[in-house]
């Protein structure tokens, strides 16, 4: 620890420069969030560790379960601008945020200012008892700290201007709705096919219909609300499968597939190496029932037994007896790659060669098109119409042929390109 920890002047000139990092990268936009990150002390929120690393750009771990997944954190401050800049939070609203640790409720209560209020929830009594008391040593006793289960919200304080939810959610709770202002805003990282993206949603007539949206990452929901994905693997821990809670798909087949041959394909749609790519992502969980998200470790990828398009892993698809997955190799073209499929099963080549042409259907349809539209329409106010429908099953055709559904427990979504 520097002899500098326990200067405030000091503090202040690492919040400064981290506020202008944030300014520089466009994570901050507006000069009220500046003004908040300006003001709140954020290595108060985080005692454990040195002033200096309170300031980075990196998210803070503040607790493990039993089995050592991170269940609390203080986020990474460019996520926390985002989505503070996504919710456009005014002085006089009254804010709900769901995930405690404090940091984030003392921006928001800079942000409403003297007139609003925030509200801030955990599950946790472990988390709502810290940030209770460090909301209090960094001066903002008026934010109501709650211990309860952040599916039901809090009523008693509703309705609610903004709704800021800090942890993923793979569903929206029919609780936030109901404590949600008519012309209110929920923003909320939400999970729907292995990628999470933080969705600024605003409420319309009878559903929500996101305006924004950005990929980010953050410890799962518990309690009732929570969503486990499914893990399966496919060789011992060094490739796996992750599937979402509702998809009706079966891997056990897949057992011995990549002992079986391997079949590739390649698309001619070449990327910079930097360039990101999750749109396509999501435009091939749209095109198949089996889609899930592979995730290797490097020893598996060193000895050849896969090669994805990212040295993580990537999108899947499961058809069977038969596994493929997005793939990617060097192009002639100085940080270019070309993407591709690989295969193993009795239908790889098939399946290789349908990736390969929703790759191609993304790249002339979709690259360069907006951020596809999030709708979140309440799923028992379709139950007549959609007796039957299996959960999670892909509604191909919609919004042109360029759209998809995914219905899980409480909500039918709709996702869309324009």
């Amino acid at each position: 620890m520097s002899a500098l920890s326990n200067d405030p002047r000091y503090a202040a000139s690492l919040r400064s420069a981290l506020t202008e990092r944030l300014l520089d990268q466009g994570a901050i936009r507006t000069d009220q969030v500046a003004a908040a990150f300006e003001a709140v002390p954020r290595h108060l929120f985080v005692p454990n560790v040195s002033v200096e690393i309170a300031y980075t750009d990196d998210v803070v771990l503040m607790k493990r379960n039993e089995a050592g997944t991170a269940i609390s954190s203080v986020s990474q401050p460019t996520v926390v601008a985002m989505m503070l800049e996504q919710a456009d939070v005014q002085p006089g609203h009254r804010v709900l945020e769901i995930g405690s640790g404090g940091y984030n409720a003392a921006l928001l209560s800079e942000l409403v200012g003297a007139d609003g209020s925030v509200t801030t929830i955990d599950i946790d009594a472990d988390v709502t008892d810290r940030a209770r008391e460090l909301l209090i040593e960094a001066g903002y006793p008026g934010v109501r700290v709650v211990q309860t289960d952040g599916e039901f919200g809090w009523p008693e304080s509703a309705p609610f201007d903004r709704i800021l939810v800090t942890v993923t959610a793979g569903d929206i709770a029919p609780a936030w709705v109901d404590q949600l202002a008519a012309d209110g805003r929920i923003v909320v990282p939400l999970r729907l096919r292995g990628q999470t993206r933080s969705l600024a949603f605003d409420r319309m007539d009878g559903y929500l219909r996101s305006r924004s949206s950005v990929l980010c990452g953050f410890v799962s929901m518990q309690g009732a609300g929570a969503n486990y994905e499914r893990i399966w693997p496919l060789h011992r821990d060094k490739v796996v499968l992750q599937i979402d809670e509702d998809q009706l798909i079966d891997p056990a087949p897949l057992e011995e597939v990549l002992k079986e041959p391997r079949v590739e394909a390649w698309s001619g749609v070449l990327l910079d190496r930097y360039e990101p790519f999750s749109h396509l992502d999501l435009w091939l969980a749209s095109r198949f029932a089996g889609y899930c998200v592979m995730s290797v470790k490097r020893s598996a990828v060193k000895s050849g037994l896969v090669r994805p398009a990212l040295r993580w892993g990537g999108s899947a698809v499961v058809d069977g007896a038969t596994f493929g997955y997005l793939a990617s190799r060097p192009s002639r073209g100085k940080n270019l790659v070309e993407l591709g499929a690989r295969a193993h099963g009795p239908t790889a080549a098939a399946l290789a060669d349908d990736i390969i042409t929703h790759t191609r259907s993304w790249d002339q349809l979709l690259r360069k098109a907006p951020d596809p539209v999030f709708e979140a329409h309440p799923s028992w106010s379709d139950e007549v119409e959609r007796a039957g429908t299996p959960s999670g099953a892909a509604a191909m055709g919609t919004a042109g042929g360029t759209g998809f559904e995914v219905v899980t427990r409480h909500t039918r979504f709709v996702i869309s390109w324009g």
